[in-house]
């Protein structure tokens, strides 16, 4: 396509971009039909796409061309009628690379611009094509920039303008593969280490919303993804199940009672459904966990991939440990209060671990877990779940909490009574038997032990 550049220099800058969008559609359609694999686009087409779209000069003699705003809306209008006219996917999917794929150089700064336009301007009228390109595009992108993607969505639908959000609600229907990457590049973006990185309201009770309606939802792109070796290092990760535990996790200490929510008339007002709402998401993320056994076995991954990563953990736990010795020095809640919240937070973090690790979603030792969480005060669950069984049995199930493993090395007499064990007192009997015999302490009948006394049901 180099030698249509000459043809384009007299063109206004609209003009230009759009036969450039006219032929780059032919030329990739012409490779798709090739059969040349993997179809790539050359380094000379993507300089076009860069002088004449993205408006980056060839060199340091060229002064750069600008468009206006009318003329830039017009361009994102023709792109958007691109996109949705080509009917078949490969081909959009490698114009939507030959546009917005980062280069490492100048003109990625125009691309962004660009791109964060593109999308915004897709999710208001509809423009299904370019949403899926986009989803693409956020697998295969370091997750820095996906994130400013996702931070100029939320500006443009959260912020700017006012009464837009069930515009941005509608992706969850039109494009189910994009809305997941976008859960998933908010809460990487919203990490709650600050008033700034809080979500908006509005945007948790979308995302609440989404995954209590459809729970498969953060699952989309897992499914649907062949995985391999070769995930792009810095991606975001395959599922947003890493942020949607840190926001439920952290929202107890994160959001402060006293902090205010600026409404739409200009007064002030506490934020009382905030936390109803996390509990509502935090039970949400644990019924997405208890979905992955059978998911995990259809592709054969169970104990082989940790969707739920120890290192994203650690990071969550010593920020707990920060938040906790933050909330101890904060006068304007009463220490009941603080103590309440505190226990709240480790509870969520207790149930979190232990679904994740009985589903198959964490994959990591009772040890790894104690040497992250060795910094957080004592709370009960979180005790229980860091202690775990006290052994594990093969082809029988898990014997009560009062059996005691090593009585079973000796045959128990079948004398009136039996002593107690001196190690294991505290150990409560059963009911009273029966029969005529004494009680007897727990003991249950394992198949292959010699038991000279088995007492009959």
């Amino acid at each position: 396509m180099g030698d249509i550049r000459q043809s384009l220099l007299p063109r206004d800058v609209l003009s230009a971009a759009k036969e450039l969008l006219y032929h780059l559609d032919i030329y990739i359609c012409n490779l798709v039909q090739s059969g040349r694999q993997p179809p790539q686009v050359d380094s000379k087409t993507l300089e076009l796409v860069e002088e004449f779209i993205l408006h980056a000069p060839k060199d340091r003699n060229t002064p750069a061309r600008r468009m206006s705003a009318l003329q830039e809306l017009q361009l994102l209008e023709i792109m958007c009628s691109c996109f949705q006219e080509q009917s078949r996917d490969t081909v959009r999917q490698l114009m939507f690379s030959a546009l917005f794929s980062l280069q490492g150089n100048q003109a990625d700064e125009s691309r962004m611009a660009l791109l964060g336009k593109l999308v915004s301007m897709a999710i208001a009228v509809g423009r299904v094509p370019i949403l899926e390109c986009a989803a693409t595009w956020l697998q295969r992108t370091h997750r820095v920039y996906c994130v400013r993607l996702a931070q100029v969505l939320v500006d443009d639908y959260c912020s700017m303008v006012p009464g837009s959000v069930p515009t941005l609600q509608n992706i969850h229907s039109a494009s189910p593969r994009f809305c997941c990457q976008f859960i998933t590049a908010v809460t990487t973006l919203y990490d709650l280490t600050s008033e700034e990185l809080t979500p908006p309201l509005e945007l948790l009770q979308m995302i609440a919303s989404w995954i209590q309606d459809d729970p498969r939802l953060v699952l989309i792109t897992f499914l649907n993804t062949p995985l391999s070796g070769s995930q792009p290092l810095s991606s975001l990760d395959v599922t947003p199940l890493g942020g949607l535990v840190r926001w439920c996790v952290k929202a107890p200490l994160a959001y402060r009672r006293d902090k205010k929510l600026l409404l739409t008339n200009g007064t002030a007002e506490s934020e009382p459904e905030v936390g109803p709402l996390f509990s509502a998401l935090h039970l949400s993320v644990l019924q997405v966990f208890m979905l992955l056994p059978n998911i995990l076995n259809e592709k054969g991954l169970f104990g082989r991939l940790a969707l739920l990563q120890l290192e994203s953990l650690a990071t969550l736990t010593s920020d707990l440990s920060r938040l906790l010795d933050q909330a101890d020095k904060h006068t304007h809640t009463s220490s009941a209060d603080t103590h309440a919240l505190s226990q709240l937070t480790l509870d969520r973090l207790a149930q979190a671990l232990q679904v994740a690790m009985a589903n198959g979603a964490l994959l990591c030792s009772r040890e790894d877990l104690r040497a992250i969480c060795s910094r957080l005060p004592h709370n009960n669950l979180l005790q229980l779940v860091l202690s775990g069984p006290v052994m594990y049995y093969n082809n029988i199930h898990t014997p009560p909490l009062a059996f005691s493993p090593h009585a079973a090395h000796s045959p128990i007499a079948s004398h009136p009574t039996l002593p107690a064990h001196p190690a294991h007192t505290p150990h409560t009997p059963l009911a009273a038997h029966p029969s005529s015999h004494p009680q007897y302490p727990a003991q249950p009948f394992m198949t292959g032990m010699p038991f000279p006394f088995r007492p009959s049901h």
